[in-house]
């Protein structure tokens, strides 16, 4: 019964304590420090050894100015406990009051602790740290490396320098880091990657290429390739990436991988020269069937997707001569759908397409490729007007692969289907759920289609306009450009000052563009930047602009300006980073 009774006294006082610690906490949280102070103090008499305790104690007292019994109570603690951190604590008790000299005589006392035991660096320049007192932290821990070689303290130094704003140093610790610790390598380059993004030091990029380049040059070790083609990726600069690889190859043939990831890359960003550049070179050196067809597969898809009408037979053509090439199986089934597809939507042959797709789901495959040829399979179901067989499709790929993202992908063309029906309750059902889902890609596009949904029937609740432009959608859904030009540019005349004129105005000008009239193009996005500054599209048309003057009508005086815009004006758009590269680009910045 005694040792019920005391475990049972045991846990209540824990449970008593907690609770008074949290509503410590809370009065410290809200700034309310004399009462926060009153509840540490009880705490700290029950539990002496609790250093969160006792800082929270001389934090109080600081903050109501009470330096003196921050000072005795500090002291006290020293004698007793001859812990050598409570030095820079005496130290910056000193600094609170302004009197820099005292605080420099405890700040060096500390320092000298660190001179005779180099293991007392570990608690010292963490208060140091803590304390935001930089300069300190990294002579602390600079002696500490000078009596212990073996300690290593590059991150916490990098991490400081890059406090300090010394980026040339914070490279070159980050960097040894690196090196002389290839597991802490995905750490160090987040670190870069964070610093790249930011707009604190335009230079730090150049820096950073310059230090990976003298490293690359004077040690001759691949190491440093990949580092370099790491940060030409973060740069979106696959060619000079792809030249890095080169000669990690060169040396060392089992990296070929590592090249067809950067044509991947690079296909992503469309990036079309860099990527075809990059799959040549994989063709011509390597005999792997799989690394043939998928390079095959990368570079026919780009054709299709930037083809005019009369490049349809030489695109038919080639098609043909793979397929017969690496014949017909499952290492051939990317090839396969992409034929299928071709010739369903490009050549306006969906049974040839059907009987590719139905053919190919009779070999011995997997689950996930099956599901890939079904969804191709409801893709041209559903461009014949076929809505319900291919809802069956798509809700089987749902049903057995709900929890991926092919899953997630037959949901989101569920919801287009309901879409394209003009049952827009039920997509807009399904998209608000597909907002959260995990694929990125997914994401963004079930918030556009809903958006676009929800923004055209506030102003219109018979959603008149809203049904015109769904089947103009489906038109282009189909392939039938010409057609969905038609009806986009009668909802223009039909719907004139209405709320969807500017997302209209924007599908016509992709229409244009993929039909190779680049001018046509440049004057709907002319229409949405100059009339419709305030819709969420200008900053699409101010990209897309953009883009037709930077590489297709080579004209940069008339690119930057709009790329300018983006930068100064649309923050928040996901445009933002690649206008701000391309606008450094034209401009003849060094430092990208």
């Amino acid at each position: 019964m005694k040792k019920i009774l005391y475990i049972t006294l045991f846990l209540f006082t824990l449970v008593v304590q907690a609770q008074n610690e949290q509503l410590a906490n809370n009065y410290f949280d809200r700034g309310e420090f004399e009462k926060a102070l009153v509840n540490y103090e009880d705490l700290l008499k029950s539990s002496i050894g609790n250093s969160n305790y006792f800082e929270r104690v001389i934090q109080c007292q600081q903050q109501l100015l009470q330096f003196d019994k921050a000072e005795k109570g500090l002291v006290e603690r020293y004698e007793k406990f001859k812990q050598n951190s409570l030095l820079v604590e005496l130290g910056y008790n000193y600094q609170l009051q302004k009197n820099e000299p005292k605080a420099k005589k405890y700040y060096d006392q500390a320092i000298e602790k660190i001179q005779k035991n180099a293991n007392e660096v570990y608690q010292i320049a963490y208060i140091f740290e803590k304390k935001a007192l930089v300069d300190y932290a990294l002579q602390a821990y600079q002696i500490a490396t000078e009596k212990e070689p073996k300690f290593n303290f590059n991150f916490q130094m990098a991490m400081l320098y890059g406090q300090q704003g010394n980026s040339e140093m914070m490279i070159e610790k980050f960097l040894i880091e690196s090196y002389n610790n290839p597991q802490n390598l995905p750490m160090v380059q987040n670190q870069f990657t964070r610093f790249m993004t930011e707009e604190v030091d335009e230079k730090f990029n150049e820096s950073l290429r310059k230090a990976l380049l003298i490293r690359a040059q004077k040690t001759q070790d691949i190491f440093w390739n990949d580092y370099l083609s790491w940060y030409y990726v973060q740069q979106k600069e696959y060619s000079k990436a792809f030249i890095q690889q080169k000669a990690i190859y060169k040396r060392n043939p089992e990296s070929f991988s590592n090249i067809v990831n950067l044509a991947e890359m690079a296909i992503e960003d469309n990036d079309q020269e860099a990527a075809k550049e990059i799959l040549t070179f994989v063709l011509d050196n390597t005999q792997n069937i799989e690394v043939l067809i998928q390079s095959h597969c990368y570079l026919i898809e780009m054709k299709i997707n930037h083809a005019l009408e009369k490049d349809y037979p030489a695109i038919n053509d080639e098609l043909d001569l793979l397929i017969k090439e690496f014949g017909v199986s499952p290492y051939s089934l990317e090839l396969l759908k992409i034929q299928a597809s071709f010739s369903a939507f490009q050549l306006n042959n969906p049974e040839k397409g059907k009987t590719i797709l139905k053919s190919a789901m009779e070999m011995p495959i997997n689950k996930y490729q099956i599901a890939a040829l079904k969804m191709k399979l409801a893709d041209i179901l559903l461009a014949e007007d076929k809505f319900n067989q291919a809802l069956i499709y798509y809700s089987q790929i749902e049903s057995d692969l709900s929890g991926d993202v092919i899953g997630q992908e037959a949901n989101l063309k569920t919801a287009k289907t309901s879409y394209f029906k003009a049952d827009f309750v039920w997509a807009s059902h399904q998209l608000k759920v597909l907002k959260t889902a995990s694929s990125q890609l997914i994401a963004n596009d079930a918030l556009d289609l809903f958006l676009l949904i929800s923004d055209n029937t506030v102003e219109d609740s018979t959603q008149v306009a809203l049904k015109k432009f769904a089947l103009a959608d489906f038109l282009l859904y189909k392939n039938k450009k010409q057609e969905a030009l038609s009806q986009f540019q009668n909802i223009l005349k039909e719907h004139k000052g209405e709320q969807i004129e500017a997302v209209t105005l924007l599908r016509i000008g992709s229409i244009y563009e993929k039909l190779g009239d680049f001018n046509a193009a440049l004057e709907q996005y002319k229409i949405i930047i100059d009339k419709h500054k305030e819709c969420i599209y200008v900053d699409e048309a101010l990209y897309f602009a953009a883009e037709i003057y930077n590489f297709q009508l080579k004209d940069v005086e008339k690119a930057k300006p709009l790329y300018e815009e983006i930068i100064f004006k649309h923050e928040d758009s996901i445009f933002y980073v690649e206008a701000r590269k391309k606008y450094r680009q034209l401009r003849g910045d060094t430092n990208l």
